[in-house]
């Protein structure tokens, strides 16, 4: 669906950055690596992330990740992220762009396609459709993957699993590919990169990559 697609949240000033990749491989760390060097020159930055970061998504995200929630079914599941995805574009991620920031989102369209389009078999094309409805089509500027191969990604937390990640690794290895095969199919709005390299390291990449989307804002190469 890249054909003809308007990005930067349709012609909005800001711009905005979505860090995508399985279950343990450092999204959260490299969004605060980010945050913080983009702060530090100076711009207006939004720290974000799906599900659960607006005004009632706490309660969805709950639902959707609570172990309690085992047996939960596959299209439910879709439905209730694509409806948090809805209010978080809507009262969080929209209203940032449109004054001009930088939104750093940990999760977004992608996670719903590769976790449940490809990893609960309710269909790639279906799912990014459904997304797409629910957030007006706004698509980031950038889709930075961290790539890492399941079985160490997951052995990287220390805290107990979610419902998400207490899946079977041949689960999370078809959700790694979904995310492969998108940046695949649209090279000019996606960088894919090892994460199991040094966390510093990821982040001179990310921020290289970040660097081509902000011309004239004072932002240096080093």
């Amino acid at each position: 669906m890249k054909g003809g697609v308007e990005r930067g949240g349709g012609g909005y000033p800001g711009v905005f950055v979505v860090l995508e990749g399985g279950d343990g491989v450092g999204k959260s760390t490299q969004a605060d690596l980010l945050v913080a060097w983009l702060s530090e020159h100076g711009h207006d930055v939004v720290r974000t992330h799906e599900p659960g970061d607006s005004p009632i998504g706490p309660q969805v995200r709950a639902l959707l990740l609570s172990t309690a929630s085992h047996g939960l079914s596959a299209r439910a599941e879709a439905l209730l992220y694509a409806a948090d995805r809805a209010e978080h574009v809507h009262a969080v991620v929209r209203p940032a762009l449109q004054r001009g920031a930088v939104v750093v989102c940990d999760r977004y369209v992608d996670s719903s396609v590769a976790y449940q389009g490809v990893g609960r078999r309710l269909g790639a094309d279906r799912i990014e459709q459904l997304s797409r409805w629910a957030t007006d089509d706004l698509r980031p500027d950038l889709t930075v993957v961290l790539d890492l191969d399941p079985e160490p990604a997951l052995q990287r937390s220390t805290d107990p699993a979610d419902r998400l990640e207490s899946e079977p690794l041949p689960f999370h290895a078809q959700v790694r590919q979904a995310f492969l095969d998108l940046a695949v199919r649209d090279p000019d709005h996606y960088v894919v990169l090892d994460a199991g390299r040094p966390a510093q390291d990821v982040h001179v990449d990310i921020r290289q990559a970040v660097l081509r989307l902000l011309p004239g804002r004072g932002v240096p190469s080093g």
